[in-house]
């Protein structure tokens, strides 16, 4: 049987990519994790590590008793504006923790593949001439996070060149879903929304900049794309995961506020700005589609609704905030 390690598998993008995982027969799940979640018992692996992958020695127990066939190494500092408030922290979780990773794997693991997974903030400062984008495309990062996810792409190329070691790259472009925490816009939305709608709020959303327009995709079906990659994807490549069209944030919170159960205002608030923020992104994913034969196939409404049913038993429940 083989074996995968998935990194930061409690995680938003983790904990769908384990329940993908479970339906698949022929492999041994083990994961990593930073720390327990509180009242929340870990599932869905054989085996868990729980510790941070900055430490090496810790880092190379794992990959020394589990010698993994597949990696999907997903740990990271996720949040834009997290990284504006601490770079260092960002920078350095990011590159020392996949370095760790991939230096136990040309130790322990040499014939694992792993996938490394980047982000369409690497792009960075998009001109609209550049639209869609390609994987060819400048990337230009504008934010601490997007730099830290351009060295984790490089570092998985160099790896890949220096050390032959069957890394594969992906950018996923802007991935929504239920499980993401509500330090990203549209969870935090349907946060206030799931508040207003009990009294345990006013009826009032305050949001950030709303014209920016992004490409959504479900991560459930990124996640698809990712398990996808590692078993057929060509190694050393970098494949953009999104879904090749656009729609605005106003778009999103309009759609949200439609599927509220009560009337609510909208209050534009300074302080959820971004020092920098791109005004158009969109995905040309031709590349993927064309190696997998893979397309997204959860609809923004769709995914918007799920989102929003999740905060609604969250909040009702009273509990913990989902982790990002």
């Amino acid at each position: 049987m083989r074996r995968i390690l998935v990194t930061g598998a409690t995680g938003f993008v983790g904990r769908h990519l384990l329940a993908l995982l479970g339906s698949t027969t022929d492999l041994d799940v083990v994961g990593t994790s930073r720390q327990t979640l509180a009242g929340e018992s870990l599932s869905g692996a054989s085996a868990w590590y729980i510790g941070d992958l900055t430490d090496r020695a810790f880092t190379e127990k794992i990959v020394r008793e589990v010698r993994p066939d597949l990696v999907a190494h997903l740990a990271a500092q996720s949040a834009v504006t997290d990284s504006w408030k601490d770079p260092q922290t960002t920078l350095v979780n990011n590159l020392v923790a996949q370095l760790n990773v991939l230096e136990s794997l040309v130790a322990h693991a040499p014939r694992a593949r792993v996938l490394v997974t980047g982000s369409s903030q690497e792009y960075g400062l998009v001109q609209l001439h550049e639209l869609p984008l390609t994987e060819e495309a400048a990337l230009r990062p504008d934010s601490p996070y997007a730099l830290s996810k351009v060295i984790q792409d490089f570092l998985g190329l160099q790896y890949f060149l220096g050390r032959q070691l069957g890394v594969i790259r992906v950018r996923a472009f802007n991935l929504i879903g239920p499980g993401q925490g509500e330090r990203f816009a549209i969870p935090s939305f349907a946060r206030q929304i799931a508040e207003a709608e009990l009294g345990l709020g006013p009826r009032l959303i305050r949001v950030g900049n709303l014209e920016a327009r992004r490409d959504f995709t479900d991560v459930r079906d990124a996640v698809q794309a990712y398990f996808r990659l590692l078993e057929m994807g060509k190694v050393g490549e970098v494949y953009n995961v999104g879904g090749g069209s656009n729609r605005s944030m106003r778009e999103v919170l309009d759609t949200l506020v439609s599927l509220a159960h009560v009337p609510l205002e909208v209050q534009v608030d300074p302080s959820r700005f971004r020092p920098s923020d791109v005004p158009v992104v969109v995905s040309d994913v031709h590349k993927i589609q064309q190696a997998l034969d893979w397309t997204p196939t959860t609809g923004l409404e769709q995914s918007l609704s799920d989102i929003l049913d999740e905060w609604r038993k969250r909040v009702a429940d009273g509990q913990a905030r989902p982790e990002s």
